[in-house]
This record gives C-alpha cells, structure tokens and sequence, in this order.
C-alpha cells in the first residue's frame, strides 16, 4: 500500500516526472498523457457517481471501475522490461472479462438503439457520457503510445471495453433508454 507522507516533492518544478520505474520524463511524455487521462476519466466517474448513491449495484459498479483505472494507471506507469526486479501491477484479462460480463447482462434488458444518442438525460448519464469520451481520448492515447513502446494487451482491451460499458450504463441509468436523447439526422437544417 502507499503511504503518502508529503504531497510536493519539488521533483516536478523543472517540467519531469519519474515513471514506475524511476525514469525521468518530461511531464508531456505520451507514457504520461495516457496514464493522466486515464486520472482524468476516473475523476469524470467520480462525477457521476454524485448521482448514483441511490443505485448501490451502479454506485459499486463504478466503484470497482474507479480501481480498475488506478491499477491501469499504475500499468501504464511502468514501462515493461524483461525479468523486472519487482514485478509491476498490470491490467489482467480478468478485469476485462468483468467488463464484458457486466456490459452483457445490462444490454440484455435493454431496446436495441434506432439512432445515435446525445450525451444528456438524467445527470448520471450525462456524466457518463462524459467519462465515456474522456474513456476513448485516454484509448487514443494508449494506442498512439502503444505504437512507439510495449503495452499490456489487457490494458488496451480494458479501455476499449471500458468506453463500452460507460455507454451501456448510461443507457441504464437513464431508465434502460426511456430518458435517452436520440440524434435527429439534420433536424436543424
């Protein structure tokens, strides 16, 4: 566990940050942008979890989502290296299977989509929504990363899957689809 004793290190006033495994990067490092937007969808989830109190399944189910991103936050932090001397937390297989697994039983329930759906409907979906396009800003960083250095395949199914199950849940929480806003193809035309 970590224990956390000062907030400020000074370590970052010239513009670097240290990676899991000590190296020194400039704080605009790929590595770093994907691992911070991954901080940044977790904080969008926290949002939403402001409006789904009063659903504890939900409410729980974005609270194992939550960890998950820091255990993916912490994958990402750590470069991969043959033989490391203290193996590294990564993503598992597992924790995309829950996904899927949680994404087939909430889509079981509901109406298949007849259009595209504007983020909005009740305030969790909105929120939602917005974790869900911070969700696939983080995988776009992830894959462009992924491109130039080793990452975990479990990692990028993971927040592939993620965006997936933040847009079937928003659908949940808007009444299984009854409070969707549907896209009107060129209604303002």
């Amino acid at each position: 566990m970590v224990s956390l004793t000062r907030i400020y290190t000074r370590g970052g006033d010239a513009g670097e940050t240290s990676l899991g495994d000590g190296a020194r990067v400039p704080k605009h490092n790929l590595r770093v942008a994907a691992y911070g937007t991954v901080d940044e969808a977790n904080a969008a989830i926290g949002l939403a979890r402001l409006h789904t109190a009063d659903q504890p399944a939900i409410d729980a189910m974005l609270g194992r989502i939550q960890n998950d991103l820091f255990d993916l936050g912490a994958d990402l932090c750590t470069p991969e290296e043959p033989n490391p001397k203290h193996p590294p937390l990564r993503v598992l297989p597992s924790q995309v299977d829950r996904l899927e697994a949680e994404i087939d039983a909430m889509n079981a329930d509901l109406a298949p989509l007849k259009s595209f759906i504007l983020p909005g409907g009740t305030p969790a979906a909105a929120h939602l929504h917005l974790a869900r396009t911070v969700t696939r800003r983080a995988e776009r960083l992830m894959t462009d990363l992924a491109q130039r250095e080793p990452v975990t395949a479990a990692a990028l199914k993971y927040i592939n899957r993620l965006s997936d199950h933040l847009f079937v849940l928003s659908r949940v929480v808007n009444g299984n689809g009854a409070q969707d806003v549907l896209w009107v193809p060129g209604a303002n035309r």
